[in-house]
Formats: C-alpha cells, structure tokens, sequence
C-alpha cells in the first residue's frame, strides 16, 4: 500500500468519515498540475512520510493528516489566496462527509497556519508548520533540487527580483532564534536547515 492510500484511508477512518468517492482521485490530480515543481505529489509525499513517523506527538492526528493533504491542494504560482482556497475546499469536504464543526474549524486553522505569516499557536500547528518546512533541513541534494523547483515554480519572474526576494524569504527563516518548534524535528534538522539556508541565502 503506498503512502498516499494508506494516511488517505487512516485519516478518514480515524474521524469516522466517509469521503467523497472521487476526492482521492481529485486531491492527487491537483498535485500534479504542471505549474507544480515544488507544491507537487513528491512535497505531498515527504509531508505524509514526515507525519507518518511522528504521528504520536499529534493531539487530534486525523485532522493534522487531513490538513497536510489540502494544504497546497490549490496552488496558483501567481495566486496570494493559495492558503484560503484550499482551507475552503477542505472545509467544504468535511462537510460532505458529515465532519463536525470543531473538526472543521481545526482543519481550517491548520492549514491558514501554513501561511508562515506568524508563529503557529498550538502544539498541532507547531508540528504541521515543522513538516511543511522540513525541506529546509533536507540533505544537501535535496536542498538544491528544491531550490531549483521553487524557482521553476516563479520562472516568470525576472532572475534579479527573484534573487532578491527568495533572500528575503530564506533570510527570515535562518533570522528566526528557531527555525523548528518541536523538539522532535529541531533536533532532527535544525542544524542542517541552518547549514543550507546560509549557503543559499
């Protein structure tokens, strides 16, 4: 069973829901749009594969595992609503599959969360925020094809304005008195991330 079926299935079993029957089919569909370099199936994959190995420090596992797979479920390269679009389309199949009202709420926050716009504020976003940013503490290799992805996803930006602001952006993160907020991936990458943005920012 590959990664994508059997966190799908624990997900939804684990919240006692039944949801749409195509939904699976559509989320994997929407991650491998062609505009996705980076906010791809393989992203998808290593958030899963992260969560999957530190699923026990979650307090509601199931909507942490829900809300990695529709947070990049929209994603316009030009777009500033990515965020909001794929919270409302969570919500909106949470609802269909009878979700309750706390489930969607936290599901909605969750993802918002990944938005990297403030310090996530419970230990459930603290640990989907970490995921979602443990590219920045990936091998050496990885780093690199990841910094190539993110810039063919803004091809269309001029290479001096693109220079310019992804050094604003990696800067920020290694300006940060920590780049993790669990103990469990600040321990596992922080130092690394630290190496990797220095060399690129």
């Amino acid at each position: 069973m590959s990664i994508f079926q059997k966190s799908w299935t624990r997900a939804w079993s684990g919240l006692g829901l039944q949801p749409d029957a195509n939904l699976l089919e559509r989320l994997l569909a929407a991650y491998a749009e062609p505009q996705r370099h980076y906010h791809s199936l393989q992203h998808l994959e290593e958030c899963l594969t992260h969560f999957d190995q530190a699923r026990h420090l979650a307090k509601h596992p199931e909507e942490v595992e829900i809300a990695l797979w529709f947070h990049d479920a929209v994603y316009d390269v030009r777009g500033t609503a990515n965020e909001q679009q794929s919270t409302d389309w969570a919500v909106r199949a949470l609802l269909a599959g009878n979700a309750s009202r706390s489930t969607q709420n936290r599901v909605e926050q969750l993802i918002m969360a990944t938005r990297h716009d403030a310090a996530p504020v419970d230990s459930d976003e603290r640990l989907l925020v970490d995921i979602d940013l443990s590219i920045l503490g990936a091998t050496p290799e990885r780093f690199a094809e990841y910094d190539m992805q993110v810039r063919a996803e803004y091809s269309w930006v001029p290479e001096v304005i693109y220079g310019m602001k992804r050094k604003e952006v990696l800067s920020s993160f290694l300006a940060r008195s920590s780049i993790y907020s669990t103990p469990y991936f600040y321990g596992r990458y922080e130092a690394q991330a630290r190496i990797n943005l220095a060399v690129s920012a």
